[in-house]
């Protein structure tokens, strides 16, 4: 096992690692105070100090900048949401391709928000691959995604098929039978990415304390062990590690997501696995694979988590060495070309997932509180688009952004955010799917068998799908 202060590659491309920040040791007052100095706090402080400079902004980290998922995910920058047609499903084709481009042109506009700051976190737009590529009933699986995709409203110079010639030509799979391109994809080192974005809002003005966990969080003020920030916005940007604030974790609970890094991989077996543009790519597998090739020649491979008891977030980033071990396999499965790849580096940790699979941005009025989350893994991307839904709706802008069906003001998003059910039943159904969606998978893998046994399991894992919306 990987022990946590060296399992996660991220981490180590750091140049150095920012001295520890001032703990809060007093009882200050701001006009906003941030919980949580991930992604989604931080963009909420850099876009609010963009376009507010005057105000005085206190962000609160309960570890260090990027403790949470923002410092250790799988470094995907998605031009799509997960959970995107839960809010679309009611509006015309036009509106849905409105909410489709506004979450298609996030990608490019992170990537000019870097270049223009000045942020070197490796932002690669090299588009995804949804591939399928390890049984062939993976081919109808992806076909109907692509559907999904155009039926959502992303536009088909954004997202169309490749045969198995021209998915052979971006990455040579073991069983290329085909698969989605989708242009609007990126990667990113998430540790740069996180790392520099605090500095950059130090610079602008913001205090950040780390080390500094909130313990009571209600209107108005938040208060840690040892200090309290008076503010009338506060925003809760815990996403996956809400735990501690009751309301918030009954909307979100923590699902554990756990990552590979091979070794440097030798320009002779890159020749054979492709991937010169460094794409990102996954292939149809309910339990979720992805991977991308890194600026150093290193393939970042995630696949599968899971989901603990009473909904805790997982403690440290170290993961066991039977857990490193199948992704590996998992990865060599897909990529025969890396048979004998050493892996570096294996981590893990939290992400966060609402109810019905519902990303949003809230802001009440009234009270004050905002939050931002259930990003479902999808959080490098989302986390910039609902920062910026925050400030406009913090700062009562009227723009695009507050229009969009993720972005809720006062208490209608009561009516729409669910809360989970209660332990040990959510536990148990989270066992229980797992075992479906294994179970679907093995059968996939034999092409020939019992056809009638895929289908039925397949509908019935539809079915699970659907009652978690």
């Amino acid at each position: 096992m990987y022990d946590d202060a060296s399992c996660n590659f991220w981490t180590s491309t750091l140049a150095e690692r920012p001295p520890l920040r001032p703990r809060l040791e007093a009882n200050v007052q701001a006009d906003v105070a941030i919980v949580g100095a991930g992604f989604t706090g931080l963009w909420t402080a850099y876009y609010l100090k963009r376009l507010s400079p005057g105000l005085e902004i206190v962000v609160l980290e309960a570890e260090r900048v990027g403790h949470g998922a923002s410092g250790r995910n799988g470094g995907w920058v998605v031009g799509n949401l997960a959970g995107l047609e839960r809010h679309i499903g009611g509006l015309s084709r036009e509106e849905r391709r409105t909410c489709c481009g506004v979450v298609a042109d996030n990608v490019d506009e992170i990537g000019r928000v870097l270049a223009r700051e000045g942020i070197d976190a490796d932002f690669n737009k090299g588009g995804a691959i949804y591939a399928a590529a390890r049984y062939r009933d993976q081919i109808a699986i992806q076909r109907d995604y692509l559907q999904h995709l155009h039926e959502l409203g992303h536009s088909e110079a954004d997202c169309y098929w490749l045969d198995a010639e021209q998915l052979s030509a971006k990455a040579r799979f073991r069983n290329g039978h085909g698969g989605i391109y989708h242009r609007q994809v990126a990667t990113v080192n998430p540790a740069r990415l996180v790392t520099g974005l605090a500095e950059l809002v130090e610079r602008l003005g913001v205090t950040i304390h780390e080390q500094s966990r909130a313990e009571t969080l209600a209107p108005n003020k938040v208060s840690t062990h040892e200090g309290s920030v008076e503010a009338p916005t506060i925003v809760c940007a815990t996403e996956g590690y809400a735990d501690r604030f009751h309301d918030y974790k009954r909307h979100v609970i923590p699902v554990q997501s756990l990552v590979v890094a091979t070794e440097p991989i030798s320009d002779d077996t890159w020749e054979e696995v492709g991937m010169s543009e460094r794409l990102a790519f996954s292939d149809a597998s309910r339990l979720i694979n992805y991977g991308h090739r890194t600026a150093d020649g290193r393939i970042v491979f995630g696949a599968r988590g899971n989901y603990y008891l009473g909904a805790r977030p997982k403690a440290d980033q170290a993961i066991g060495d039977d857990a490193i071990r199948m992704r590996r396999d998992l990865l060599v499965d897909l990529l025969p070309a890396l048979e004998g790849v050493r892996i570096d580096y294996g981590w893990g940790g939290s992400l966060g997932l609402s109810r019905n699979f519902r990303p949003h941005a809230i802001f009440d009025h009234a009270s004050g509180l905002a939050t931002a989350g259930g990003y479902a893994g999808e959080g490098v991307a989302a986390s910039h688009l609902f920062g910026r839904t925050l400030a406009d709706m913090i700062l009562e802008r009227d723009t695009q952004l507050v229009r969009m069906p993720w972005a809720f003001t006062g208490a209608s998003h009561r009516q729409l955010i669910k809360r989970w059910e209660v332990e040990p039943l959510r536990w148990l159904a989270a066992q229980t799917i797992t075992c479906c969606y294994a179970g679907e998978e093995a059968l996939m893998r034999r092409d020939k068998s019992a056809p009638l046994l895929k289908s039925a399991l397949r509908r019935l894992n539809d079915r699970f799908a659907s009652i978690i919306e």
